[in-house]
């Protein structure tokens, strides 16, 4: 098992940024592609962010260039910047972990944390 805690959250105004850190504990492994996903209000989860072993990343259109996921293995932790935030920005936000392959589906993340709320009033 592998236990995913997110933090970093909070409540800010549009145009602003904030740093989420996910820390990964259990039978953690480095080769896991890691993902950040996002719930808004009454919405289905949705893809933001993904990054494999290699550090290779991936990102959805609507974060693309104002969003940087990053990770760092000796700490077991995963990093969403995001910067210029938006008010449809606002969600809960997920880290999750896959043992296999490379997808933005929510489907293919076996692990997931408990989440962190982001807020950004306009």
């Amino acid at each position: 098992q592998v236990q995913l805690v997110e933090s970093g959250g909070g409540l800010v105004q549009a145009g602003d940024s904030l740093r989420l850190s996910c820390a990964a504990s259990g039978r953690t492994n480095s080769m896991y592609t890691m993902g950040w996903f996002r719930q808004p209000p009454g919405k289905e989860h949705e893809f933001v962010a993904r990054i494999n072993s290699g550090g290779s990343t991936n990102y959805a259109d609507s974060v693309h260039g104002r969003f940087t996921i990053s990770r760092d293995n000796a700490k077991n932790s995963v990093y969403l910047q995001m910067n210029s935030l938006k008010p449809e920005d606002t969600a809960v936000y997920y880290c999750a972990a896959s043992q296999n392959g490379w997808s933005p589906r929510p489907g293919a993340y076996d692990y997931w944390g408990q989440g962190t709320q982001v807020t950004v009033s306009s």
